[in-house]
């Protein structure tokens, strides 16, 4: 039954959809749904009574754990205001791992402290034999001299090259704040985002659920890195944006055999595991002490995937437009990097999403 869902964004309530999804099928659940703060979504209302909302909250809830492997994790975005009943939920059926904190600064709320992140429930299905993996990002550095922004003192010679573990903070990844950037949705995450949910708990060819799959963040980050993905979504116009980020979306998020997230030509999230044999991909700092100023980076740059194809919303257009409006022809690269080979692909006459 998880075959005709598999890889592909479905159409329709998530409730519904869960039906078909087998007991212990999936290896990832991930949920962000609507914050019921009258959010301006284009085909539902995100203004239910309270005691309704979390019922709701708690049907989806419980379908996530449902489904998920025994090795599995769940997670559940929000503010936290709902984060503080979705514990109640899940404590009932779930083992709590982490709350993670990430960087959203919001507007001045009066007489009260300043929000300034959003929270995601770390669960896992099962006390003991769930897939995590330890994480690591780059050093923080000054933006205009290059100098680590932490004093290490003596200590620089046994700094991770990379950089630190990923803690459950994470301030080095911020809103979509340019509507240049973003789908035409009220409550799009960062991709790179995902990317790290991803490759916390899951291997290559494992399979993400996201239920409110909105305009596809979830499963492009899946589909990029050599996952498999399931997604549910109420609105037709998100599932043909997602549809269209899908087809040119490649698996090449990686670096040698080592699967990697990229953000504005970086590396910024990696597996600590495998830094023996990405290591080598990397100019290091000799001596090591050297890192307080000099950035550990590629040795070529060529081995960044190349963006197949720049996925830029205007609502706007959206609304004006057929989906089938207009077509593209876009030569590109798509980069090999398991043997860091180079292979010319073209794209011909692909639907494009007018804009």
């Amino acid at each position: 039954m998880l075959d005709k869902y598999l890889n592909k964004i479905t159409q329709g309530d998530c409730l519904e959809l869960f039906k078909d999804i087998p007991d212990n099928s999936v290896d990832v659940t991930f949920a962000d749904p609507p914050f019921n703060l009258k959010k301006n979504y284009s085909s539902y209302k995100d203004s239910l009574e309270f005691q309704e909302y979390l019922d709701w909250c708690e049907k989806w809830i419980s379908e996530m754990v449902r489904v998920t492997k025994p090795t599995g994790s769940i997670f559940v975005h929000n503010i936290p205001k709902w984060l503080t009943y979705y514990a109640t939920f899940l404590n009932k059926h779930a083992h709590f791992k982490h709350w993670i904190a990430w960087d959203a600064p919001t507007a001045p709320m009066g007489k009260s402290l300043q929000p300034a992140h959003y929270g995601i429930l770390f669960y896992t299905k099962e006390p003991k034999g769930s897939k995590i993996y330890e994480l690591r990002y780059p050093h923080k550095r000054d933006r205009k001299q290059g100098y680590l922004w932490k004093d290490y003192g003596g200590k620089k010679d046994l700094l991770h090259p990379f950089g630190p573990l990923v803690s459950d903070v994470w301030t080095d990844i911020h809103r979509i704040k340019h509507n240049s950037k973003r789908d035409p949705h009220p409550c799009q995450l960062p991709i790179h985002l995902m990317d790290r949910l991803i490759l916390l708990t899951t291997d290559e060819g494992d399979i993400v659920l996201d239920p409110f799959s909105g305009t596809g963040t979830t499963a492009v980050a899946a589909k990029r890195l050599g996952r498999q993905f399931v997604g549910f979504e109420l609105d037709k116009k998100y599932v043909e944006i997602s549809e269209h980020k899908l087809n040119h979306t490649l698996p090449n998020f990686r670096i040698g055999n080592n699967w990697v997230s990229f953000y504005l030509n970086d590396i910024v999230t990696i597996k600590d595991k495998d830094w023996p044999d990405l290591s080598q991909y990397f100019s290091i700092p000799n001596p090591l002490r050297n890192i307080d100023f000099e950035k550990v980076e590629l040795i070529d740059k060529k081995w960044i995937p190349e963006n197949v194809y720049f996925f830029e919303s205007k609502e706007k257009s959206m609304n004006n437009a057929s989906p089938t409006a207009t077509t593209i022809k876009e030569s590109t690269k798509y980069k090999d990097n398991s043997e860091n080979k180079s292979t010319h692909i073209d794209i011909l006459s692909k639907p494009a999403i007018a804009k």
